[in-house]
């Protein structure tokens, strides 16, 4: 009843899922950084989640890992999973008794499964696009899951999505490995939902892609002027990023969600200077 990839980059493990069935994010994925990724569906045992991960941070090989759970299982022929290890190593199972169409199918650095698919189409597109996509292991799975859905996907319909990567100190405030954690819970397309939250999440959290404007007196100056419309800065405009501008300019981020976008150089995210103004005119205006 669902598709899902695994996967590893050497920096990142994630998981990307899909299925006819409400908040598969709360099921299939599972993943840890430094330990690798697991997705477990068809009458899913959500044990092999935790306890494949805890296995595979001891270092344990995930194929051995599976051989091992599943034997312990008295559901394994109902059982679907996939696991891949922070190194990149994979592996997937799909048991005799899962609804058809199902299987699955491991590569470099990654490992597809699903099951009641309209057909083998969809784990082949996924490998295909997942081993030609670009960019971060989230961009990849991305592409992976919206060319599973492409081909067919689950031959049932479509309700929920999920994408979770997992990067060392990943998290918010670099307390977490949580680097992407994103749901749709239930929609007609959840997986071009799933890519316009991503795509949000990115523009306004994520600081990549964010290009670095030097503080000029003139950038400054601007920003300055803008802080000084929202309230968070008293006095003049002097073009100089002095202590009392970094902090109104930290204190209008925290408000607006944007502490990652806080720098301690001479460089402000692009992206800041754009909210500063877009903030200062709806006040102004």
């Amino acid at each position: 009843m669902t598709f899902s990839i695994v996967a590893a980059d050497g920096t990142d493990c994630g998981v990307a899922v899909a299925s006819k069935f409400p908040a598969v994010g709360a099921v299939v994925p599972w993943a840890r950084a430094g330990a690798g990724a697991v997705a477990t569906q068809s009458f899913a045992n959500v044990s092999f989640g935790p306890d494949a991960l805890e296995r595979m941070g001891r270092g344990e090989a995930p194929q051995r890992v599976l051989d091992g759970l599943l034997e312990a299982d008295d559901g394994r022929a109902q059982r679907q999973v996939g696991a891949v290890d922070a190194g990149g190593a994979a592996a997937t199972f799909t048991g005799d008794e899962c609804m058809p169409w199902a299987g699955g199918v491991s590569g470099d650095r990654f490992a597809c499964q699903g099951n009641i698919l309209t057909g083998p189409e969809v784990i082949e597109e996924m490998s295909r696009a997942f081993s030609s996509a670009s960019g971060e292991l989230a961009d990849r799975l991305l592409a992976a899951l919206v060319a599973g859905d492409a081909a067919g996907g689950d031959r049932r319909g479509r309700q929920s999505a999920a994408l979770l990567v997992v990067r060392e100190g990943g998290g918010y405030g670099g307390r977490s490995d949580r680097y992407i954690d994103l749901r749709v819970d239930d929609h007609r397309e959840p997986v071009t939902e799933l890519g316009r939250i991503f795509r949000v999440f990115d523009d306004e959290y994520l600081v990549r892609d964010d290009p670095l404007v030097q503080a000029t007196p003139e950038v400054v100056t601007r920003l300055q002027e803008g802080l000084g419309r929202t309230g968070d800065l008293a006095g003049a405009a002097t073009g100089t990023l002095d202590p009392a501008t970094r902090a109104a300019l930290e204190q209008f981020a925290g408000r607006f969600n944007l502490e990652a976008k806080i720098r301690a150089d001479d460089h402000i995210y692009r992206s800041l200077i754009r909210e500063v103004e877009e903030a200062s005119a709806a006040d102004r205006g």
